[in-house]
């Protein structure tokens, strides 16, 4: 057990490591961040791929989750991504709480020379909602929640696009963590599927309309007292609803594909998921032709999602066939719906 009541005695390096608690609690001495002589509790949170993630929970009972953005990503292939797009998050942290009140985590400090933020952590007791999902079958409530929020978040981050596209315009992290890493690598991976994701990369550049997640996951939700939480925004920017759409309906499809006795529900849990983001974002000029690029970009995820830079864990390589061969009989016709995508995937993962 190291010894965090000692070590002062050196500066914070440039290399600092978060996951390394005496470095981290000297660095929060040095900064001010906490007193010279209080020893925090330091647990590194699991499941940080993109960032370093630290739990740091102080003697009076306030306690912060504190991410450092790493230059490659801790999985099988090299996925590399600049740092710096920690500032993005800190960014989409101060935006969403405007933009959605109560939804997300409150930032407590940015520091961009290390790489690093802290916020508030949501209070115990929690729990990932991809945790709960995976246990299966999806709460109604929940699934409403996820598709109001994202509808709420399009809708104002529409209407304030006149301050929002400037300070979102750069898209780099979407394009190093999202556009190539999923739909680049799985072209190369799929030749049959190269020019159906290769069109949809442009489709989805093409349109800025809306302040857009770009991580819009169950395995960024929090559930706490019954209410959603959403968290992870480095590559939030402003461009198109369709991928958060195409994005998050893939981890419900994903879900029923894994879990057979649950495909129902998981398919009436996508449909209706649609359907409150539908209600919710509500009818404008701006939205014609959402749809059928949402089911265009839940087709690429779905695939991107088998055979792009991140596959899904919890599929084996039975299901991972499975999805990609639904995936492939869709594409040469995409459906126009959201509710024809649901069934025609179901429909073909079950052999029917």
């Amino acid at each position: 057990m190291p010894d965090l009541a000692h070590g002062d005695d050196h500066d914070v390096a440039d290399d600092l490591d978060i996951e390394q608690p005496l470095a981290l609690v000297r660095y929060l001495r040095q900064t001010g961040r906490i007193a010279p002589g209080e020893v925090p509790v330091v647990r590194t949170l699991p499941g940080g791929v993109s960032n370093r993630v630290v739990l740091v929970e102080r003697p009076g009972g306030e306690a912060w989750v504190v991410k450092q953005a790493l230059a490659k990503l801790r999985v099988a292939v090299d996925w590399f991504s600049p740092p710096e797009r920690i500032g993005r998050e800190a960014l989409g942290l101060r935006w969403l709480t405007r933009l959605a009140p109560g939804s997300t985590p409150r930032l407590l400090f940015e520091d961009p020379a290390h790489h690093l933020l802290a916020m508030a952590a949501v209070p115990q007791p929690h729990a990932n909602w991809k945790t709960l999902l995976l246990g299966g079958p999806p709460d109604p409530d929940h699934v409403a929640q996820f598709g109001a929020l994202l509808g709420t978040i399009h809708r104002r981050g529409h209407a304030a696009r006149r301050e929002l596209e400037p300070v979102f315009a750069d898209r780099s992290y979407f394009e190093s963590l999202r556009l190539e890493p999923y739909f680049g690598f799985a072209a190369e991976r799929e030749p049959a599927a190269a020019a159906f994701l290769a069109a949809l990369g442009a489709e989805i550049r093409q349109h800025r309309l809306t302040l857009v997640h770009g991580d819009y996951s169950p395995k960024n939700v929090l559930v706490h007292a019954g209410r959603l939480v959403l968290l992870d925004h480095e590559v939030i920017h402003f461009g198109d609803p369709a991928f958060d759409l195409g994005f998050s309906l893939t981890h419900l499809l994903s879900k029923a594909n894994h879990l057979p006795a649950h495909r129902d529900a998981f398919a009436a849990a996508a449909t209706a998921y649609w359907r409150t983001y539908r209600d919710t974002l509500g009818a404008a000029p701006w939205t014609a032709g959402l749809e059928p690029r949402a089911v265009r970009a839940t087709l690429g995820c779905l695939l991107a999602r088998v055979a792009g830079r991140s596959p899904l864990e919890y599929l084996d390589a039975a299901g991972r066939d499975r999805q990609q061969a639904a995936v492939l009989a869709l594409i040469a016709e995409p459906p126009c719906t959201v509710p024809d995508l649901v069934r025609g995937f179901i429909a073909r993962l079950s052999g029917r």
